[in-house]
């Protein structure tokens, strides 16, 4: 054992059972002297005495000590702790590693009795086998090239020649068959949706989820422990067979809205058919009318009371159109509403959003589909994404940021600016042109214009004299010329502003008698614009003139007009009489050539009309909150007959030159005069 111990003193460490043991003390006396003070326990320096000058009993001779010997490490810690994220505390560890390694050797040696060893021993045999092999060959062509040596014959006599197997080239007999012919099948399917995901978990993460999965918990105990009531038992199974079917909806929303489309374009076969296919054959029979076919009609339950405020179609989805809701009595004004719908559905809006405040305008964005911008009678302006669940707006103005204090009655998207924000412009009652940016989660905005009449002062605090702000109705931008705009105002007159001038304006019109309810750039000739008022009178304006091109008078108030987007010379208007007017200036340019009246009850006031960008379509809306939508006949739309082996010419310039020939018709005179 003690052998053992010196070769492995990190192993073990030796422990004995202590016992008294007779030990004589050394010292020394005064004169050098050693000398001996009896037993004592081990104290100080101890020097143990052979055993036969001991004086021991047999008896002590035959004790037999304990030895103990351990395999602990004395250098290893004891102390260690660790953190438990159970107990939330450190906890020492009861299991301390005692193994201490001194050296480490990797040897190749093989037992020669293994699998391993008698793999390699046939191997080593048979290249020993190769090599003498091929020794002999080598030997007998040097044999065969040289001279013969004495002792060549005695070496060939004393070996043997051994037959060894051939073991590169060895072919087994067997029997040949015929193989039947492989026959390929294949199909092809189309590869399953994928999607990459990556997240990472954390701790506080793992956290939160027990906590969720606990709160739930603890709401089904809570619940489990709340007894109903009996009165109150059926309102509550109710209550819960609601909340179960809504959830149950939810889950089928897409295909229920794609079944509910197909039954209501079956339901409506018919009204669709005239849609597409349908052209009135009468118009043949008379050159210079047309007629307006009545199609689908768009109406909420919720929104019966309100009147409709503004129209405007999607740029992107052509059967998508947007509808804002409110009231033009301003004695009675309340709640709102933003709502769409699709040609494809005309029984349920597609997208619902109720306002606290009536809506009197709002403007699709081009480019972004889905962004839409409105106008509020309270003054605020808002953005609503229809990629958003919420029905709230994701920007509305403030006091703090600006908002009008007057009702808004126009809103335009413009193009981006130098640092790519969006941006749009609106127009109020309290003389404000007021450009709005959509700067990450605020609307910052940016006064353009202030309008205000001319010579018109109002006295203000301590003798200043103030300017009268005039109230703006409308507005709209160059389609060309990014920086210049008209303005239309309550006083009746049409401003040309530039956002390069804040006070001041490039030309005034003395347009109307009452407010201009709508202003309108030509979408095709740029000098061309066209107004309407409630003092009954439509008027087509070269900007470069300040008298009117062309006056109609309708016999009621118009609440608005709009361009076609197909031809330069065809314009609608809709009247408080109920009636749609459809002009084409290049066939009649005295009278319409279309009026029509579209609604059922007589006190009906159309407010709205706005031409499909693609479709030969219109929409109207009324003060009942309905929108109605109508064809065109081929009258009101027609394009200039092809002669046989002639191709006319298409595209904007043809539009242009129509508009130009009218013109210059009208302007002669004045040159002539001047």
């Amino acid at each position: 054992i003690f052998s053992s111990l010196q070769f492995a003193p990190h192993i073990m460490h030796l422990s004995l059972c202590t016992s008294p043991v007779r030990t004589m003390t050394t010292g020394k006396s005064e004169d050098g002297t050693e000398t001996g003070e009896g037993d004592e326990w081990m104290q100080g320096k101890t020097l143990i005495k052979p055993l036969d000058q001991l004086d021991l009993t047999e008896a002590e001779l035959k004790e037999e000590f304990t030895r103990i010997l351990t395999a602990n490490n004395p250098h290893a810690p004891q102390n260690i702790v660790r953190y438990s994220f159970k107990e939330r505390s450190y906890k020492p560890i009861s299991s301390v590693d005692q193994l201490a390694v001194h050296f480490v050797l990797e040897g190749n040696l093989l037992h020669q009795d293994s699998d391993e060893a008698r793999r390699q021993s046939a191997k080593q045999e048979f290249f020993l086998l190769a090599q003498a092999a091929g020794g002999e060959d080598a030997g007998d062509v040097e044999e065969g090239g040289g001279e013969e040596r004495a002792d060549s014959v005695e070496s060939k006599a004393g070996k043997k020649e051994q037959k060894i197997t051939n073991q590169f080239n060895f072919s087994e007999r067997a029997s040949q068959t015929l193989n039947n012919p492989l026959r390929e099948r294949g199909c092809q399917t189309e590869p399953p949706p994928r999607a990459n995901f990556s997240a990472t978990a954390n701790q506080w993460e793992i956290y939160d989820v027990y906590l969720e999965v606990l709160q739930k918990q603890e709401k089904n105990k809570e619940k489990a422990k709340a007894v109903p009531k009996k009165d109150d038992d059926k309102g509550k199974k109710k209550m819960m067979l609601v909340e179960t079917q809504s959830d149950d909806i939810t889950k089928v929303a897409k295909v229920a809205k794609i079944i509910e489309r197909m039954v209501n374009q079956n339901t409506f076969d018919d009204i669709a058919q005239d849609f597409k296919y349908f052209e009135d054959a009468s118009d043949e029979y008379r050159e210079q009318e047309g007629t307006l076919l009545p199609l689908w009609k768009f109406q909420y339950d919720k929104a019966k009371r309100l009147s409709v405020t503004a129209l405007c179609w999607n740029e992107s989805y052509k059967d998508l159109f947007a509808v804002g809701l409110g009231s033009y009595d301003f004695t009675k004004q309340g709640r709102g509403m933003l709502v769409f719908y699709s040609l494809k559905n005309s029984t349920f809006p597609e997208y619902i959003y109720p306002t606290t405040s009536g809506i009197l305008c709002l403007d699709i964005h081009k480019h972004l589909p889905y962004l839409v911008a409105v106008g509020f009678y309270d003054g605020c302006v808002a953005v609503y994404n229809l990629k958003e669940e919420t029905l709230q707006p994701i920007y509305k103005s403030t006091a703090k940021s600006g908002k009008h204090t007057d009702p808004v009655w126009q809103v335009k998207w413009q193009k981006d600016d130098m640092d790519n924000n969006h941006n749009f412009f609106s127009v109020s009652s309290d003389g404000r042109v007021v450009s709005w940016t959509l700067v990450k989660n605020e609307l910052v905005f940016t006064d353009i214009i202030k309008l205000s009449l001319a010579g018109a002062v109002s006295e203000g605090p301590e003798g200043m004299q103030l300017p009268i702000m005039a109230c703006g109705t409308s507005f709209d931008f160059h389609k060309q010329i990014d920086y210049l705009f008209l303005v239309g105002t309550e006083e009746g007159k049409i401003h040309k502003c530039s956002k390069a001038y804040s006070s001041q304006f490039l030309e005034t019109y003395n347009a109307h008698n009452m407010a201009v309810d709508a202003v309108k750039w030509n979408h095709f000739h740029t000098k061309v614009f066209i107004s309407c008022s409630s003092d009954w009178t439509v008027k087509i304006w070269d900007h470069t003139i300040k008298t009117p091109m062309f006056t109609f008078d309708l016999n009621a108030s118009v609440g608005d007009v709009a361009w076609s987007p197909y031809s330069s010379t065809v314009f609608a208007a809709v009247t408080t009489d109920g009636k749609v007017h459809t002009f084409d200036l290049s066939i009649n340019k005295y009278e319409a050539i279309c009026q029509q009246p579209v609604v059922a009850k007589k006190k009906t006031k159309l407010t709205h009309i706005e031409f499909n960008p693609v479709y030969p379509i219109i929409i109207v809306g009324d003060d009942r909150g309905y929108v109605t939508s109508l064809k065109l006949s081929p009258n009101l739309r027609k394009k200039p007959k092809e002669k046989k082996g002639q191709e006319l010419p298409k595209g904007p310039e043809v539009e242009i030159a129509k508009m130009e020939k009218l013109l210059s018709l009208l302007r002669e005179p004045e040159n002539s005069n001047a």
